[in-house]
């Protein structure tokens, strides 16, 4: 009975310690932050990413309304590799998007898309 008692407190501690440190907020490093506004100025530029033609978000100047809004994006887009990989191709998880897969059809360089990413990750 005593090692049951001590075997659910210890399980219970660590459950306890390991949820706490998801709940300290991830502070941004200078590299991150960097990425971040890369991926900005790529997003804003019209020869690059030019995503608010048709995309929303905070700050966009006359911002276009094809494609969804930009918000809200770590609620439906919790796993980050699954937005990178929406726009690397967007068509495939719908082949009727009018999302252009920047990736696919060298758009944008790995490196912008990443920082494009991290960017749009923060919104």
């Amino acid at each position: 009975m005593r090692k049951t008692v001590k075997l659910v407190i210890a399980t219970s501690t660590v459950a306890l310690l390991l949820g706490s440190m998801a709940l300290v907020p991830k502070v941004a490093s200078a590299d991150e932050a960097t990425l971040v506004t890369q991926g900005k100025k790529i997003a804003e530029n019209r020869k690059e990413g030019n995503c608010f033609a048709c995309h929303s978000y905070k700050g966009a100047y006359l911002p276009g309304n094809v494609g969804p809004p930009l918000v809200n994006i770590k609620t439906r887009f919790p796993d980050e590799a699954k937005l990178r990989a929406q726009i690397w191709d967007a068509t495939k998880a719908n082949p009727n998007t009018m999302m252009p897969p920047f990736g696919r059809h060298e758009i944008l360089s790995n490196k912008e898309i990443d920082a494009v990413t991290a960017w749009v990750y923060t919104l």
